[in-house]
């Protein structure tokens, strides 16, 4: 399982781009998280899944709604992911009106979630296999906090949690 100290795991995750930027075509596109994590501190957060009732109702928006404090602790993004296809965060993404706010992250495979330990096996629940709830400051690619849910739990990665240790 990740711990701090630990890099990021080397994984492709995909983001559906609604509006065509420079180097950022419409519809899903790759994001190496090496390169995207390089030289930056991210506040990142994963959940069970888009469009459930924690997740929609408190994780994303806590997060979304506290942005400006996050970039004034000295945080340069915000990334959320779920083990979900890019069009599903893509929609997500819309509805919970992240843009340029969260980066919404796709681990469509569960290949980021798989190498970090975090898993949440939901098989029988009708999801199978997904992340558990956790937060983690990452700085150039380490992560300096982890901060993991017990199960159906949502008392230590919320963005209030997350905010306080950025600003330490």
């Amino acid at each position: 399982m990740i711990k701090v100290g630990d890099t990021l795991p080397a994984a492709t995750l995909m983001e559906f781009a609604d509006v065509e930027t420079e180097g950022c075509s419409l519809g899903p596109n790759a994001v190496d998280v090496s390169k995207a994590s390089a030289g930056k501190t991210i506040a990142l957060f994963a959940l069970p899944g888009a469009f459930t009732p924690t997740c929609s109702a408190k994780h994303v928006p806590g997060y979304a709604e506290r942005v400006a404090e996050f970039k004034a602790a000295g945080v340069d993004e915000i990334w959320c992911v779920s083990v979900n296809d890019a069009f599903v965060m893509g929609a997500w993404a819309r509805d919970q009106k992240t843009n340029g706010k969260v980066r919404m992250l796709a681990d469509g495979d569960a290949v980021f979630t798989k190498a970090t330990g975090l898993t949440l096996d939901l098989s029988g629940k009708g999801m199978g296999l997904r992340s558990n709830r956790y937060s983690m400051l990452v700085k150039d690619g380490k992560v300096t906090t982890l901060n993991i849910e017990a199960p159906g739990k949502f008392e230590v990665s919320d963005a209030a949690t997350m905010l306080t240790q950025a600003k330490a």
